[in-house]
């Protein structure tokens, strides 16, 4: 097989070779009339038809032919017209035969030359590097996709030795190749193959073996289609992969593959989406139970094994029922986000081990894109047994920390304690007086004895309450959570504070709003941030000249939550103070603590509130304090 896009041997142009046919045709017509040879001269009009030939058209040889077979009959009819029939007309003949059958061989020439040329246009077509070598690998068609491939033209590829010129390398030896192919006419694999320019290229190789008329082997036709890109994609994924998994087998951090395909397909057939997902979700937990059913297990790594106490990741597959608990909740909150398509979810839960032992952990779970169709859902484990113990030694701390403060504040507070406590005192002494008064009288007054009976044992028990106060007040008590009237809290911390402002001479005044809603709390706790708040805004006022005034205000600051305001009118604090008011161990008092609002803050915290200040130096000191209702008694 040659080149077909460009006929070998043409050295010139169609208009020439058209010329010079037409003189060799009339040079044989003057030759055979004007001479008086004998032989067959018409036989030359060949030479005349072949030349028409190189052309490469049909019309051209048709019309050779047609002109070559006219001069002939004209050369004999103009030489030998009144001759009987005989030799000359029988060399008539054998020129006119001569010319026809080399008109029907060079018409079939070009036909056969047009379907290659077809072909080998169909190949230069094609975007893969197509070319043809002999048995002994000497190129001898090379395609235009090769040339922009592998960077030899046309003409420096004909005549090279493939596999030298493109240094091929083999997946097994040249030989066995070889064998296979003139085994079967065919074979297939990867080569690597270099460019003109060095460029290695991974290559799928497919060869087909030609054979001549007679059935041997001639030559291959190989088609090469280049996979550098596929082959260096697939090993970015292998190696992504090898990473993935040295990652997944080796972290600390537990890790489960999941595939919640089906869940999609389980939350798009429910009657509500959106917003109204959730309610449903919380009123239908059969749905719940079932949906965990559908969030199919396909990898547990081996960190999340261990901490789940199971020796293989199916036996944790095959316990994940019981590994999971009956905490829904987790999972209803995880089921919303998915379903709203959020890329993460997060959340605290509890892992009870096979052996019965609970872990509190924080789970992460990672959603893909809804276009990976939900099967590579990663939830990542991690157990926080060990900060969960912290914490629990830090509210410890931080109790023993308040019980300090608590009795700290009791020797600010002594003064109005004992005048507290006075008070019911002296008054039970005032009645007892008055009732030893009426029994001594000549005619004991026995009405009136009752009446300061009466009032002895209300001034007793007042007295039992304030101490009994005060003992809650300093006990250390683990925090409870009881219904709470904002109102009672506000009464007992004003009344515990009340001598202590009359020392000072703060007037307070305390506007609450009736008919609050309760909160959930620890009365001690809430009593001690009110108590702190207030002590802390007189001492801010203390040896400040003009009126020292303390406003409590406590209202409903919306639907949910309840909302107490302490100002006062001292002096404020600086602005570069007022970043770190709430840091531990901060202070702008002389020997002060610097725990007080720390444990406000942290209490208010504790309690679902927040406690924030707002201060202009020289107008005074806010603190705003929020805490929500009870959701039992929440304001419609």
């Amino acid at each position: 097989m040659t080149n077909f896009d460009r006929p070998t041997g043409l050295s010139m142009s169609r208009a020439g070779l058209r010329f010079w046919s037409a003189v060799l045709a009339f040079a044989v017509f003057m030759v055979d009339v004007l001479t008086p040879l004998e032989g067959a001269v018409a036989v030359l009009y060949v030479i005349a038809i072949l030349l028409a030939a190189r052309t490469n058209r049909r019309n051209d040889i048709i019309v050779a032919a047609i002109g070559c077979a006219a001069l002939t009959i004209t050369a004999y009819l103009l030489s030998h017209d009144h001759e009987p029939i005989g030799s000359p007309a029988l060399r008539a003949l054998v020129s006119l035969a001569a010319i026809a059958i080399t008109t029907l061989l060079a018409l079939q020439n070009h036909a056969a030359t047009n379907r290659l040329a077809a072909q080998a246009r169909l190949l230069n077509l094609s975007h893969d590097m197509i070319f043809v070598r002999d048995r002994a690998g000497v190129i001898n068609f090379w395609n235009k996709a090769a040339e922009q491939t592998y960077g030899w033209t046309t003409e420096e590829a004909l005549g090279q030795i493939a596999d030298k010129l493109l240094r091929t390398s083999y997946p097994d030896r040249r030989e066995v190749i070889e064998a296979a192919l003139l085994d079967t006419g065919r074979w297939e694999g990867r080569v690597e193959q270099r460019t003109k320019a060095g460029a290695v290229l991974a290559v799928d190789a497919r060869w087909a073996l030609q054979h001549d008329h007679l059935g041997k082997p001639v030559g291959v036709l190989e088609t090469h289609t280049d996979v550098t890109d596929q082959v260096a994609a697939h090993s970015a994924l292998v190696q992504s992969e090898q990473r993935y998994r040295r990652m997944f087998d080796a972290s600390r951090i537990g890790v489960v593959e999941e595939d919640w395909s089906g869940l999609r397909t389980a939350l798009r057939s429910l009657p509500t989406q959106g917003a109204d997902l959730r309610d449903y979700l919380a009123r239908h937990p059969d749905f719940v139970r079932h949906a965990r059913g559908l969030a199919r297990i396909a990898d547990v790594n081996p960190a999340l094994q261990k901490m789940a106490g199971a020796s293989s990741s199916a036996a944790f597959i095959e316990n994940v029922d019981k590994l999971l608990g009956e905490n829904d909740r987790s999972f209803l909150d995880a089921l919303v986000a998915f379903a709203e398509g959020e890329q993460f979810h997060e959340g605290e839960s509890e892992l009870v081990r096979l052996d019965g032992r609970k872990l509190p952990v924080l789970f992460t779970i990672t959603f893909p894109p809804q276009s990976d169709e939900d099967h590579n859902v990663l939830i990542f484990v991690v157990d926080i047994t060990e900060r969960r113990q912290a914490q629990d030694a830090l509210l410890a701390a931080q109790a023993e920390l308040a019980h300090a403060a608590r009795v700290a504040t009791l020797g600010e507070l002594s003064a109005s304690i004992a005048h507290e406590v006075n008070q019911p005192l002296a008054a039970i002494v005032t009645s007892g007086e008055a009732g030893l008064r009426w029994l001594r009288r000549d005619v004991p007054d026995l009405k009136e004895v009752t009446t300061t009976i009466g009032h002895v044992v209300a001034q007793g028990r007042r007295a039992s309450e304030i101490v009994t106060r005060i003992r809650t007040f300093l006990k250390k008590a683990p925090p409870q959570r009881d219904m709470l009237q904002i109102g009672e809290i506000i009464e007992e911390a004003t009344a515990l504070v009340a001598r202590e402002l009359a020392k000072d001479q703060v007037t307070l005044t305390v506007e609450s709003q009736h008919d609050l809603p309760p909160i959930r709390g620890d009365r001690v706790q809430l009593q001690q941030v009110l108590v702190n708040l207030l002590i802390n805004a007189g001492q801010a006022m203390s040896g400040q000249p003009g009126s020292r005034t303390i406003t409590l205000r406590a209202g409903n600051e919306d639907s949910e939550t309840l909302a107490i305001m302490v100002q006062d009118s001292g002096p404020g604090i600086q602005p570069e103070d007022l970043p770190r008011l709430f840091d531990p161990f901060f202070t702008t008092k002389d020997g002060g603590m610097g725990m007080g609002l720390a444990i406000c803050r942290t209490t208010v915290e504790a309690h679902g509130g927040r406690l924030s200040v707002a201060s202009t130096p020289g107008s005074g000191t806010t603190f705003h304090l929020t805490l929500p209702f009870s959701q039992e008694h929440a304001l419609p």
